[in-house]
Formats: structure tokens, sequence, C-alpha cells
């Protein structure tokens, strides 16, 4: 696919860029040429090729859910900076 200088001023006015003329000729070719690679990509025989979303193999990893103990309340106000009977003492963000 060939990219024109239109194109690209088009392009760089979407992006709120300016260009000089030289970056202008220098992003036609770099752009072409990008396009051109793809479209070798396109050419690909990908019939027989699963999609992926991931190149490695991923699984989730899943433990049985255990009943454990919780802290106790003395040791979960221990470093509360102020409390309020079993409470954290907080200032007030409403008026």
């Amino acid at each position: 696919m060939k990219i024109d200088k239109e194109e690209i001023e088009y392009i760089a006015n979407l992006s709120r860029i300016r260009l000089t003329e030289q970056e202008r000729e220098l992003f036609v070719h770099q752009l072409s040429s990008i396009l051109s690679y793809i479209e070798k990509l396109n050419t690909l025989d990908t019939e027989n090729v699963k999609p992926m979303a991931y190149t490695n193999k991923v699984s989730n990893v899943f433990r049985e859910d255990e009943l454990e103990p919780s802290i106790s309340l003395p040791d979960v106000l221990i470093n509360a900076p102020a409390t309020k009977g079993c409470f954290f003492k907080v200032p007030k963000v409403i008026e």
C-alpha cells in the first residue's frame, strides 16, 4: 500500500503535530514500507493455525477455600491511630 503526503498531513493533523517537509518525506517512505510488510503477512496461509490469546499455555490455579480463624479484634485495633469502642476512628469527610 502506498501512502502519499496528503495522508501523512491528515494523520499529523489528527495527531495535532507539525511536521517539516523532510519529516513528511521520511514518514511517507516509512509508513509505506510498514504497510507493504503487513501486506506480505496477509498472503500467509493461516487456515490451520488456531487463534490464541497468549503464546504460552495459561490456566488458572485455584486452591480450595478453607475456613481459617480471623484476627482478633484487639489485634486488629492495636495499630489504629484512633479507635472508638470496637471501630476505627477517622476524621469526618462528609459535611
